[in-house]
């Protein structure tokens, strides 16, 4: 049975009870693993459901549609990132160095990684499910490290004539192609050591001496 939204769209039924949780939780870390694995395109419905020991009917029961439960996976994903930043960022300059921490922790969890690296890269065909999730992301991570760039300048960390959205944008860029290499060749690249390396070098930029 399905529970109506205020705007009229039928949605699953997916039970309160302990049982129908963890039946939940267990298909979305199913297709956390699928999609990971073969993209978004790439995986099928049938696949998750019997990999899950459940029909598609069954699947659908919690998550309405193949693209509803592409968008909880990434709702999981961000849950794990709230988690793991706490209820407030450092500030300015203390920021970049977060983002190592990230980086290292990120290395502890190589199936989120790779969920991240193939959806984002996959998001830019059109009509993708999660494209405006993830152009939503980059915009809300520009923000934020070029809020942290600000807060920085603010606290005199850095010199104040900065283009501080390039900034921003280079460490993103960085960040996220680590990652692809490192998902490719674990043994041989270290993307916690390299992320260090860039933004030590970026804040020496920063600040006009060596750091």
């Amino acid at each position: 049975m399905s529970e109506s939204t205020p705007n009229g769209e039928r949605q699953p039924r997916t039970g309160k009870s302990l049982k129908a949780q963890q039946r939940r939780q267990e298909i979305l870390q199913i297709a956390m693993d699928t999609f990971a694995a073969r993209g978004y395109t790439g995986a099928s419905l049938q696949e998750i459901a019997d990999r899950a020991g459940v029909t598609q009917a069954g699947v659908l029961h919690y998550f309405r549609t193949k693209a509803h439960l592409l968008t909880s996976v990434l709702a999981l994903r961000d849950e794990t990132d709230i988690e793991q930043l706490g209820t407030e960022r450092p500030r300015g300059l203390a920021f970049l160095r977060h983002l190592v921490d990230t980086v290292r922790h990120n290395t502890e969890r190589q199936g989120i990684v790779r969920l991240y690296a193939v959806l984002a890269a996959e998001s830019v065909i059109d009509g993708h499910p999660a494209q405006d999730y993830f152009r939503e992301r980059y915009e809300g991570l520009r923000a934020m490290v070029t809020e942290a760039l600000a807060e920085a300048c603010e606290l005199g960390e850095t010199r104040p004539d900065l283009n501080l959205k390039d900034a921003a944008n280079a460490i993103i860029a960085v960040m996220d192609g680590l990652q692809v290499q490192w998902l490719l060749a674990p043994d041989s690249v270290d993307m916690t050591a390299a992320t260090d390396r860039v933004i030590t070098a970026l804040l020496a930029d920063l600040t006009g001496k060596p750091t």
